[in-house]
């Protein structure tokens, strides 16, 4: 009886990973919105009946979507942050974290930078959701560091988000740059590097 079940669950594993690479697939090309339930089962060769196994709508789908495209990256922002004692380091990591991401899942990437902004509502508030969390980690990250004595809770938590608001428009533009090659990437990175420096030269002098 635990074999079979065993069986039943790995399939189900199965279908709903199929589920969730199909909709990557198809929405390589459109919104989520846009985006229609038989669709995406005609695609993996089930049933309706079979998508509402695993998700209640395309919306709840998506959801998935950015928990996985999201989810691994906590702790890794913030520990980039943490981990490396001078700023420089700690610039060249985070841009090499989001370059190795994009490179490892561009699909996810591109869904995140379209749906953050897009018609789904639900999506775009999962993604706010995640996004804030990261925001925390790096607030705490910063706090931690003896160049932050003297912020406030506010200031540190309006740092954070203008580096999670930069690492996203980076992963994008890393995105861009995958189709031109390595150079376009090298571009981009010296670009983030330079900007993410300028953001810490700004934050040495912020209590002058």
């Amino acid at each position: 009886m635990s074999h079979t079940r065993g069986i039943r669950q790995a399939q189900k594993q199965k279908t709903r990973r199929a589920l969730l690479d199909a909709a990557l697939r198809l929405l390589a090309d459109q919104g989520l919105s846009s985006l229609g339930l038989r669709e995406v089962t005609r695609a993996v060769g089930v049933t309706p009946t079979a998508f509402y196994r695993h998700f209640r709508d395309t919306a709840d789908l998506g959801t998935a979507l950015v928990e996985e495209a999201l989810g691994s990256l906590h702790g890794m922002i913030g520990g980039t942050f943490e981990e490396a004692a001078h700023s420089d380091e700690r610039i060249d990591r985070a841009v090499e974290v989001i370059r190795r991401q994009v490179r490892a899942y561009p699909a996810h990437v591109r869904f995140v930078s379209r749906e953050r902004h897009g018609g789904v509502r639900q999506v775009r508030e999962a993604i706010a959701a995640q996004l804030r969390r990261f925001s925390t980690e790096v607030a705490t990250a910063l706090g931690a560091q003896p160049a932050s004595a003297g912020w406030s809770g506010d200031d540190l938590r309006m740092l954070a988000d203008v580096y999670v608001d930069h690492l996203v428009m980076t992963a994008s533009a890393f995105l861009d740059a995958a189709e031109e090659g390595p150079d376009a990437e090298e571009r981009v990175a010296f670009t983030a590097r330079r900007q993410l420096r300028l953001i810490a030269l700004g934050r040495r002098h912020w209590l002058d």
